[in-house]
């Protein structure tokens, strides 16, 4: 199998950190950055099998990170390997901006200033439907387009859950939620190796009872019949979680779906040190190694 080289920062500003690492043997398919923010949120940053630097964007002046890097193949998820960094001050960031500045306009004459790129943007984010047990997200994006979209928010024990979106999908169903429960939902979009957003909807589950107002006659419809509800159509179902084969240092879970396809499954789990831990895997798959 293969194998994770160190990882270490080179290059770090006041907002962002550049990792960087080796593979000394073998290939990985992807890899994930993992890393708490300012504010303690769990960060997962996912990158291509054949990207040995990222990015990590949006951080805070002066602030302590801890990064762990973990290398993905087939269903085996490799690692960690860690790194501990620390953003430089923003005074301190913006004189070496302008001193860097003043040497370059001594050799030559400032060049026109090319534009970047637009980044894509995201719209509104509201609740289309909401029912006891699960909240439908809908959200426009008014300029580009994203690779993916992430939804976070937390249960009703207070555990982060993260939902990946595909890029095409502009809708999706929150399942698993408790009845007449507060939920505070954040919409990320993922363009390359950065996170945009997040926009957020606070919103309240239903409380689970069926409650039919009284309604006059006449509105009942005497100018045509009460046309006949049609069943929705049946969602998918997963059966039981067990776990057939145990060691020290690793744990295969088996699951059956007793109805209806699920276009992919996610496992997620918090390691020895409480840090999240999120596995993906494919529609196809009833099994999974945890190493």
């Amino acid at each position: 199998q293969p194998i994770l080289g160190e990882l270490r920062a080179s290059q770090v500003t006041p907002e962002s950190i550049q990792l960087e690492w080796s593979v000394p043997e073998g290939t990985f398919d992807s890899f994930t950055v993992q890393y708490r923010d300012a504010q303690g949120q769990p960060q997962v940053l996912p990158v291509e099998g054949g990207s040995r630097t990222v990015t990590v964007p949006g951080l805070s002046p002066s602030h302590r990170y801890k990064f762990n890097l973990y290398g993905l193949w087939g269903r085996k998820r490799l690692g960690p390997v860690s790194t501990d960094t620390v953003t430089e001050g923003r005074k301190e960031g913006r004189q070496a901006v302008h001193a860097l500045h003043f040497v370059v306009s001594l050799a030559a004459p400032d060049p026109e200033e090319e534009k970047p790129p637009s980044q894509p943007r995201l719209g509104k984010l509201r609740a289309s439907q909401i029912t006891p047990n699960s909240v439908q997200l809908e959200w426009s994006v008014p300029k580009g387009t994203f690779d993916s979209f992430m939804v976070e928010y937390r249960d009703v024990h207070g555990q982060s859950e993260s939902l990946p979106v595909d890029r095409g999908s502009h809708t999706v169903t929150v399942p698993g939620l408790s009845p007449s429960h507060r939920y505070n939902f954040y919409l990320y979009g993922i363009v390359g190796q950065k996170r945009l957003g997040p926009v957020s909807l606070d919103t309240i589950t239903g409380e689970g009872i069926c409650r039919v107002c009284p309604s006059p006659l006449w509105v009942l419809g005497l100018e045509s019949p009460v046309p006949q509800m049609e069943k929705p159509p049946s969602q998918p179902r997963l059966g039981e979680l067990t776990a057939p084969h145990i060691t020290p240092e690793s744990i295969q879970l088996e699951w059956s779906v007793p109805e209806g396809t699920f276009d992919s499954f996610t496992v997620q789990y918090r390691d020895a040190q409480g840090q999240l831990q999120v596995l993906p895997v494919e529609g196809a798959s009833r099994t999974v190694t945890v190493p």
